[in-house]
């Protein structure tokens, strides 16, 4: 019975690993946007924020003149205010569809009173693909 259990849970571990985890489609109190009007966001100067970690930036770049703020060390209220006005467009954007941070930092900048919240959700791999500005 003990074997049972354990490679029943054995596999169960694995199964789990094996899914991967999808962000949200939409994130209360944000507008989600895709990759066109990201672009109209950017055009029109709406501060875009990267909240992926510093090696996915060294290794793909990022949106041209994007803050960083690393969601697991640098995002904070203090942080996201030295750069972005409460009622300000700020776009949030880490690696698309299968990274949580963009939602979580537009969750916590909703939830620090900011009004124009923009979750690109699509993030930078859709961002590169269309050729937009880059460094």
């Amino acid at each position: 019975m003990k074997t049972v259990f354990t490679l029943a849970a054995s596999t169960l571990f694995v199964a789990s690993a094996a899914v991967a985890e999808v962000s949200p489609e939409t994130v209360s109190g944000a507008a989600t946007v895709a990759v066109e009007a990201a672009a109209d966001l950017f055009s029109e100067g709406a501060k875009f924020v990267d909240v992926r970690k510093d090696a996915d930036i060294a290794e793909t770049g990022r949106i041209r003149g994007a803050i960083h703020l690393n969601s697991d060390t640098e995002l904070t209220e203090t942080a996201l205010a030295a750069h972005v006005g409460q009622t300000d467009p700020v776009v949030f954007y880490c690696n698309g569809h299968s990274c949580m941070r963009s939602s979580q930092a537009s969750e916590m900048a909703v939830s620090w009173g900011y009004t124009n919240v923009k979750y690109f959700r699509d993030g930078f791999p859709a961002w590169y693909a269309a050729g937009l500005p880059t460094e």
